[in-house]
């Protein structure tokens, strides 16, 4: 039975009226912080990475494909990953709906993954999706911008993300078993699975020239998860399981539901 309290509708109105000032000083906010981002200096990409692509090899300029402008969500799907991240693959169901718009308005949308191409377009076209994305497999690039580590990085027990140092995931004890069941939903264990990392980056190109303008990380991406969105306004929210008797991965991927 649930424990919410209840009220009048006079009682519910004067709390809506308080939320919504707050959700108002919110958007104001949000708005503040997209200007702010625009206002990042733009650091010129010296480095030359080669990307596998439905097209063949191709160079970071080119995936551009004509436009000004690029958006490269880190999707976490590692070499030895026989399926994408349960959490990438449900922030990337919003990808194809949304590319078309961003593509028309000057930017591109690409994933883009350590796995090797051919892993990647079968998990695509596992899971009906079109928007494009590359693979990085023999690029430093995930592990310039922070999203894939190393094994010494891992036997360090240290890495670099969210733009400060960081130890290696390891999950308490008594939910070891959770985070075990989760990252075996990409046919790997806790240690190979968090080799990745999820992340967002931004790029613009002028007069030939690639610039690295913005890069989000972990909680940064919760604005990307239309789901979040919609249950962030539902009576319950999300309402995240993450005890020893309950499951970490309380959503699935789209087509394993009815299989659940």
């Amino acid at each position: 039975m649930t424990q919410q309290r209840t009220g009048t509708r006079e009682e519910w109105l004067a709390a809506r009226l308080e939320l919504l000032a707050a959700e108002k000083e919110l958007t104001r906010r949000s708005d503040e912080l997209a200007r702010q981002r625009q206002e990042l200096p733009w650091v010129p990409v010296d480095k030359d990475y080669r990307f596998e692509t439905d097209e063949g090899d191709t160079s970071l300029a080119d995936l551009f494909r004509g436009r000004s402008q690029l958006l490269v969500y880190h999707f976490m799907f590692g070499p030895d990953y026989s399926a994408g991240c349960l959490a990438c693959s449900a922030i990337a169901d919003g990808f194809n709906g949304v590319a078309i718009h961003l593509a028309n308005h000057d930017v591109m949308l690409w994933a883009v993954s350590r796995a090797p191409i051919e892993k990647l377009r079968a998990y695509r076209q596992r899971m009906g999706w079109s928007f494009p994305w590359a693979s990085s497999f023999d690029s430093d690039f995930n592990f310039d911008f922070d999203v894939s580590q190393s094994e010494e990085q891992v036997r360090s027990g240290t890495l670099e993300y969210n733009f400060r140092e960081a130890p290696v995931w390891s999950p308490p004890a008594d939910v070891s078993a959770s985070f075990a069941a989760w990252a075996a939903t990409t046919g790997t264990d806790w240690a190979t699975y968090t080799r990745e990392r999820p992340g967002l980056s931004a790029f613009a190109l002028e007069d030939g020239v690639v610039y690295h303008t913005y890069s989000a990380y972990a909680r940064g991406l919760d604005a990307l998860w239309g789901m979040y969105q919609w249950l962030d306004r539902a009576p319950r929210g999300r309402n995240e399981a993450r005890t020893p008797d309950a499951p970490l991965n309380w959503f699935r991927r789209h087509d394993e539901y009815e299989r659940a």
